[in-house]
């Protein structure tokens, strides 16, 4: 799977694209013939997005992450970033590897958010490797009706 970093037509906050041709070819190619198989699989993390009557909340699966290896940042006034990276499990010659599943390398997802987010009040914690982010809403302002009186 592929992401494409541009705005997506159909989700103004989403900058990610998917692309599903991108495999098609990576399931017959043996994975020791890509150059980047190491970060292929990770650096797509998978991030749940809601939006709660008070808040936005992105949530991420990042099994073996440690908290220093993980940043959240809000950049240009409203993106959402989220990177980080999965260390390599450190190789021991006299290893023998019989299957290697786990994925390593780096991650970077970025999202557009609207125009109700308090982008300096976001909150971020990781527990049992779910990474939660947290980035509340603004009161939505009521329009402001004013009788007008019919003279006549």
């Amino acid at each position: 799977m592929s992401l494409v970093r541009r705005s997506n037509v159909f989700d103004p906050f989403s900058m990610d694209l998917w692309d599903p041709f991108d495999n098609m070819f990576r399931s017959i190619v043996p994975s020791s013939a890509t150059s980047d198989s190491d970060t292929a699989a990770f650096a797509n993390a998978r991030i749940d997005w809601k939006e709660t009557p008070e808040a936005h909340v992105f949530k991420a699966d990042l099994p073996g992450v440690k908290k220093e290896e993980v940043k959240v940042e809000v950049e240009d006034g409203n993106v959402l970033v989220i990177s980080g990276q999965r260390s390599k499990e450190k190789e021991d010659k006299n290893d023998r590897w019989h299957r290697v599943e786990r994925s390593s390398g780096q991650f970077m997802r970025r999202f557009r958010l609207p125009e109700n987010a308090k982008v300096d009040q976001v909150k971020a914690g990781l527990e049992n490797g779910v990474l939660t982010v947290t980035v509340p809403k603004a009161d939505e302002k009521k329009p402001e009706v004013k009788s007008i009186q019919i003279a006549g």
